[in-house]
């Protein structure tokens, strides 16, 4: 993840000269090529010793400008290191500083497109809410390297839930749909994960699809049988519906408020730090 320089200038018009005969093809190649490592081994150093030497040294939530200094000296020796960009802006996201992180992480995008586009497009998503951008990011790292993943999910479930989000209910349930059949396709029925059932259920739930709604809570319960999100949505569904008496609704919701106080929630890793869309409030 440690971006390569371009060549230096005298490197470049060196290489020029191949054009009139003054140098070898192969000695060219070998200066670059060795200039390039050299700067991927002095970037490897900056990292080691600005990052894990000094700014892992301290806790960034409570000892921020120390974080901060130290990434800033590394940046002082060499400021294209994607890396330590995307380290400033971490913290900032954490604290719910949105718009500052967000000019550090551009900045991290800027020198590795492909190694930072995907992240910011799950910070646009996940935290600073800015949805339309976030499909704008997950787009574009698409059309560079395909559907691949982050944080655990594919592109695709970011760009629906970010649809989901913005009442696109129909344009959410459509690419929900075709990504959990490509991950079946891929990895059978053991591919997808408990969270693209739930948020395809929401998609329905939201277009008054109770039945198909049901189904899909029903199926996220399967790969994790406390979680009390789709519970709780799957009584509201019943609700709507002549098959189930109270005594059944009433059964559901008391699960899914046991479960909910006994914290088996969305359990994503930066749940800690950002609510999800349809997440129970405490």
């Amino acid at each position: 993840m440690y971006p390569l320089t371009f060549p230096s200038k005298v490197t470049l018009i060196k290489c020029l000269g191949l054009l009139f005969g003054l140098f070898s093809l192969s000695s060219c190649d070998e200066k670059i090529a060795t200039q390039n490592t050299s700067d991927k081994e002095s970037q490897k150093k900056i990292i080691q010793d600005y990052v894990y030497d000094c700014a892992q040294h301290h806790n960034y939530r409570f000892e921020m400008h120390q974080w901060q200094a130290c990434l800033d000296k590394g940046l002082a020796k060499d400021s294209t290191i994607a890396y330590l960009w995307q380290q400033k802006a971490m913290p900032l996201f954490k604290a719910r500083k949105y718009e500052a992180g967000m000019v550090f992480l551009d900045k991290a995008v800027h020198y590795d497109e492909k190694g930072y586009l995907a992240y910011r497009g799950f910070i646009k998503c996940i935290f600073a809410k800015t949805y339309k951008e976030a499909i704008k990011d997950f787009e574009r790292i698409k059309a560079l390297e395909g559907n691949s993943f982050v944080m655990d999910h594919t592109y695709n479930f970011h760009i629906a839930l970010s649809y989901l989000q913005l009442n696109q209910f129909e344009k959410a349930e459509h690419l929900f749909k075709k990504d959990i059949e490509e991950q079946v396709k891929q990895w059978g029925e053991d591919g997808y994960h408990h969270l693209d059932l739930f948020y395809y259920g929401i998609s329905l739930y939201e277009q008054q699809k109770w039945e198909e709604a049901l189904i899909q809570f029903d199926k996220s319960l399967e790969k994790y049988p406390k979680f009390c999100e789709p519970m709780f949505y799957k009584a509201l569904a019943m609700v709507q519906l002549e098959d189930y008496n109270d005594e059944e609704i009433a059964t559901v919701f008391e699960k899914a408020k046991e479960n909910k106080e006994a914290g088996n929630t969305i359990n994503e890793d930066n749940a800690i730090y950002e609510t999800y869309p349809y997440q129970i409030a405490k």
